[in-house]
């Protein structure tokens, strides 16, 4: 009997499947046990080729040569990745190997990954897939039980496929119009420029606005206020023009005593969106650092569900599973004891629904028990949102008694409004309220008002979460890809965060003014977002989808080309290079800032300000810095000016990597869901590099 060939994302997944199949023989870029053979990518491990792969005229960065349509896109390795897809294949030829199994992601790239690993190597047996939603033990055993055909998942790759191309279509075209023409590294992208007209969109609302004065009366009555009821809250520009109705209101009554008890069950569960939104919102996180900590969650701890899902249900098969997720979570939740006690009963039936469960079901915990000492702050924190919220699939409603009073001082009305507690119920940190004095119908209420001097407030500018729900209000992007979208949009220093808000650079706001209006606005990019998710479901084609974005590539360079709008560079300096006498233009890096030298001939460059270095001052012992001098950079110390040689590399002397920092290493190349490096990255380097 033959083996299994199987293909995980990342190492550590290879790991834990070769652990779960007992494939216990580790070779160092494979596993093998007696039936199975487990191996793994590093994210992806090939790209689209590159323009000057596909045609020699594209080598040169020119408005000529453009637009760039492939008859054949093709792929190649990216940087490093050669070994890795060389063990692959000669596992693939071995005689001994009689099918593949694709065990990455269970998602769009998840299987892009894989097809083009498989195509590379050219993979001739029989293909299956893994499509699990969680990765303990228990759920990874009973996905290798039950294998699905890899050709179920075919329209799948298509669509991934269909992605992949348009970025390249419309990324590098327009990105290469706008680069070229305007001399500077502008990056624009199908929905990375839509996303930042959305932030600018709300930035221009602010920049309009203008504080109006107005003034608001209000009425006291049994240590209450109520607010006069206006069509128009802003009527009263002036103290005088409320204190004349004011004077007018000489006795109340009330008119009407209304009370209503209302019911809220437990919100849905969470998708990937939401709840980076909940985590920007409560912790200030981005939207990356929550799919790191969350994959984190899935991946290496084993304690939710598959994070990448835009579902808020659950599919009715999860019933069965309820006790068991209960009983892993009740360290952490003591409320979890009592509904087991209760027989889990299920208080929020609206859940469950197979209809609106697409690749997976909502993000909530696993059957396994976590190791808290192991989770670190941040995890521990997204862990217990997801558990909050799955509990209250178990909640009783929460119940409240809303009183509306109302009181008419001839024709002017003022309504009190209050609620009272009754039932907690999911909503548990609201305990239920004392009862509060009750108005009664025709009481006399006596003349007690407040008129307070108001200032309308602005819109406030977007936050992270904010975009996140822009974005998928607008169809831009998955839950997989929002993340990547928003820090592309940062590295190319089109936006950049304030806190916790986001705002549009001097740079990106001419570039929204440099490209198609079309690739500005969400709608163009939204019908492609639901273009592909037609290919996923075999309800569209990827040629029909490819030859309408080759059009509209065409049109969005030809508007660039024919532009007659003038561009600013912000990032050029008053400081010449002392090489050639050149302005020298300032760039982010990972690190802080660089200058370089704007004549593409001259290879200048040097920090832009000092970098605090881990090196120690042999005499104060603290942390020195890194300074570019005429003999490149050096240390120094800013307390007691002692200098210090760099060694080659940047260090005074090789220094073992401690337990930690390789710990801390591998969990981040473990965590990295990103390609290592995409078709427009490398074309942006490139262009950067000119």
């Amino acid at each position: 009997m033959g083996k299994q060939l199987i293909l995980a994302e990342k190492p550590s997944v290879a790991r834990d499947i070769a652990k779960i199949l007992g494939a216990n023989e580790n070779k160092k870029t494979y596993y093998e046990g007696k039936k199975v053979v487990v191996t793994w990518a590093l994210g992806h491990l090939l790209t689209l080729k590159m323009p000057e792969d596909l045609n020699k005229n594209w080598q040169k960065w020119d408005l000529e040569s453009l637009p760039m349509v492939p008859k054949y896109f093709g792929i190649k390795p990216l940087p490093r990745s050669r070994g890795q897809l060389n063990t692959i294949k000669k596992l693939a030829q071995r005689k001994d190997i009689t099918e593949a199994v694709i065990a990455t992601d269970a998602g769009r790239e998840g299987e892009l990954v894989a097809r083009w690993i498989f195509e590379y190597v050219k993979l001739q047996k029989p293909l299956k897939r893994l499509w699990i939603s969680s990765q303990t033990t228990k759920a990874v055993k009973e996905g290798f039980a039950h294998l699905k055909n890899g050709r179920d998942y075919d329209n799948l790759y298509q669509s991934a496929l269909a992605r992949s191309q348009a970025d390249w279509l419309v990324g590098l075209n327009v990105t290469r119009a706008l680069t070229v023409k305007y001399q500077d590294n502008l990056s624009a992208g199908r929905v990375q420029t839509p996303t930042l007209a959305m932030v600018r969109k709300q930035e221009e609302k602010i920049e309009r606005f203008k504080p109006q004065k107005y003034y608001q009366i209000s009425l006291l009555a049994q240590g209450q206020t109520a607010k006069m009821q206006m069509k128009n809250q802003f009527a009263f520009k002036t103290r005088q023009e409320a204190q004349d109705v004011v004077n007018q209101l000489k006795q109340g009554q009330v008119s009407k005593v209304e009370g209503k008890e209302k019911s809220q069950g437990a919100p849905l569960l969470y998708d990937l969106t939401e709840l980076q939104q909940e985590a920007n919102r409560r912790y200030g996180y981005s939207a990356k650092k929550t799919l790191s900590l969350v994959q984190s969650l899935y991946e290496i701890h084993k304690v939710v569900s598959y994070p990448r899902t835009d579902s808020k249900y659950l599919s009715n098969d999860i019933k069965a599973t309820l006790k068991d997720r209960l009983r892993a979570v009740k360290n952490l939740a003591p409320e979890a004891e009592s509904y087991l006690k209760e027989g889990a009963q299920i208080r929020q039936a609206k859940i469950f629904n197979n209809a609106k469960v697409t690749d997976h079901y909502a993000l909530i915990p696993t059957e396994q028990t976590p190791n808290y000492a192991k989770l670190s702050g941040d995890e521990h924190k997204i862990y217990t949102l997801i558990v909050k919220r799955f509990l209250g699939i178990f909640a009783k409603a929460h119940r409240i008694k809303q009183e509306k009073t109302t009181v008419n001082f001839g024709k002017e009305k003022f309504i009190f409004s209050q609620s009272r507690v009754l039932e907690a119920g999911w909503k548990e940190e609201e305990t239920p309220s004392a009862k509060v004095t009750p108005f009664k119908k025709g009481q006399t209420i006596t003349p007690n008002f407040r008129i307070e001097e108001k200032l309308t407030t602005p819109p406030a500018a977007l936050s992270e979460g904010a975009l996140l729900a822009q974005m998928e209000k607008h169809g831009l992007g998955t839950p997989a890809t929002r993340a990547e979208i928003i820090e592309k949009l940062i590295k190319s220093e089109l936006m950049e965060r304030s806190g916790n808000m986001l705002k549009v650079t001097p740079k990106g706001k001419q570039l929204l003014k440099l490209v198609n209006p079309s690739l500005v606005t969400p709608e163009l990019t939204a019908k492609w977002e639901k273009q592909l998710e037609d290919i996923a479901h075999g309800k569209f084609s990827r040629q029909a989808f490819i030859k309408e974005i080759t059009s509209e590539t065409k049109l969005l360079v030809n508007e660039v080309k024919s532009s007659q709008a003038n561009y600013q560079d912000f990032s050029l300096t008053q400081k010449k290079c002392p090489d050639c006498g050149a302005q020298l233009r300032e760039k982010n890096i990972r690190d802080g800032k660089i200058l370089i030298c704007t004549n593409t001939e001259c290879s200048y460059r040097r920090r832009a300000e000092a970098k605090v270095s881990n090196h120690r001052c042999p005499q104060c012992h603290k942390k020195m810095l890194i300074v570019t001098g005429k003999n490149g950079d050096y240390f120094k110390c800013k307390y007691d000016g002692t200098t210090e040689k760099m060694e080659k590399g940047g260090k005074k002397g090789k220094k073992k990597m401690t337990k930690r920092e390789e710990r801390r290493l591998m969990q981040k190349i473990n965590q990295d869901d990103e390609p290592q490096e995409s078709a427009l990255a490398q074309a942006l380097k490139a262009a950067m590099g000119k």
